[in-house]
């Protein structure tokens, strides 16, 4: 009977854990909802309208693709299977566990490791985590390339939706200033006393204060994730330097300034501005600095990794020479 209770309460917390996420995003569209009937409504700024609407359009469009691109989970192959699973859990001696993780990471092109140097393995998801792959608590679960759990879309940033979250920033910044310069005008006009209307007043002083407040904050955040992308960083890789087979290396992703753009946003450049899915690969293996063209296939622009039924597929020397434990 307490179990029951226990359990009935704990799905209880989970669900209004579930809709109490939902309130940044919340206020965010009622902010945006309110400054779109301010500036056009009230203040009617008219020849400014057809560029408003554009930005807008945009700014919308990514933060919609930002909230409900789902993040993308590792592949089934990175999976323990049902049958190596159970051998997993029931075997008592560690050695045999680091073994049968062994043999697995033989099969993976996995080259990051732990501080220890051991293969990266989530005891939450039953996976070995491919290369930048973290197990996201509040998602619950193994994200690829995970940057963070951003709040304020309720999703987790990573492989999948990275390139909308910086359009969507960069698109909060242009709608902030786009909104902050035309509205400038009319708050000249309010000091000077040539506002007749009180409820206008509120709607300039107002837009004027959020627009200039989000703009500043936005600004930064979007400087420091340019920085990230120019580096081929994650947030999470910028606050703990990724280990490889052959140690910690701070820049091992990074390719130089334009490959590590087009990390992001693809070789295309005409889907750079649009919130299209344009990233190169598939999310579970990404070229490294520290491997010449001969040794990293994805560096001489031959086929990236695919999953198939090959068991006995061999991948370069180095994924599994290290030893495993098992990473909380």
């Amino acid at each position: 009977m307490r179990r029951g209770w226990k359990m009935a309460l704990s799905g209880g917390l989970r669900c209004c854990r579930r809709v109490l996420s939902w309130v940044p995003v919340l206020v965010i569209v009622l902010v945006v909802l309110w400054s779109y009937y301010a500036y056009v409504f009230e203040l009617c700024l008219v020849i400014y309208l057809i560029l408003y609407h554009a930005i807008f359009v945009f700014f919308a469009w990514t933060y919609w693709k930002s909230i409900f691109t789902l993040p993308q989970q590792p592949n089934q192959k990175f999976h323990l299977s049902y049958t190596d699973k159970e051998r997993y859990e029931n075997e008592e001696r560690p050695e045999v566990q680091k073994q049968m993780l062994v043999d697995m990471a033989k099969k993976l092109p996995v080259y990051t490791r732990t501080g220890s140097g051991a293969v990266r393995f989530c005891d939450r998801c039953h996976l070995i985590k491919p290369d930048r792959c973290h197990h996201c608590s509040v998602c619950a679960m193994c994200v690829l390339k995970m940057d963070h759990h951003c709040p304020w879309v309720n999703n987790c940033i990573g492989f999948s939706n990275y390139k909308f979250f910086l359009q969507f920033l960069a698109y909060s910044v242009l709608y902030c200033l786009y909104i902050a310069t035309t509205v400038f005008s009319y708050f000249i006009k309010y000091w000077r006393g040539e506002l007749p209307s009180v409820r206008s007043k509120f709607h300039v002083l107002f837009l004027l204060f959020v627009a200039c407040m989000f703009f500043v904050s936005l600004v930064i955040l979007f400087g420091y994730h340019c920085w990230l992308v120019s580096r081929n960083k994650t947030t999470l890789e910028a606050f703990c330097t990724p280990v490889f087979t052959s140690g910690p290396e701070k820049n091992g992703f990074n390719l130089g300034f334009i490959k590590n753009i087009q990390q992001v946003f693809g070789d295309n450049k005409k889907f750079w501005l649009i919130p299209i899915g344009s990233s190169p690969g598939d999310g579970h293996s990404f070229p490294m600095r520290s491997m010449n063209e001969s040794q990293n296939p994805l560096l001489a622009n031959e086929e990236p990794w695919e999953d198939n039924e090959d068991d006995n597929q061999d991948y370069p020397e180095g994924s599994s020479s290290l030893a495993v434990e098992t990473e909380t």
